[in-house]
């Protein structure tokens, strides 16, 4: 018998949609206690002004640094007259 017939076989393609409806995540996989969080981090609780503070100083810190870079850049090369 052929491969050709084989993979054409009936029996093999049920098998392959049977194995690819039978994955269930297990419990490990699962958030604990079946909560759900759309946060890839515990929420703070009752410290949310300083997380609110941190966050803030972390993405004003990410955002202003290609700004300061090109104005060094921009000094160093005699650009800027600041």
């Amino acid at each position: 018998m052929s491969f050709s017939v084989l993979a054409r076989s009936s029996v093999l393609r049920q098998n392959a949609v049977i194995g690819s409806r039978a994955f269930h995540a297990s419990k490990a996989a699962r958030s604990d206690h079946g909560h759900y969080h759309h946060l890839p981090f515990q929420w703070p609780g009752e410290k949310k002004l300083s997380f609110g503070v941190k966050l803030g100083i972390y993405l004003i810190t990410g955002f202003s640094i290609p700004f300061i870079a090109s104005a060094y850049q921009l000094k160093k090369a005699g650009g800027a007259e600041a």
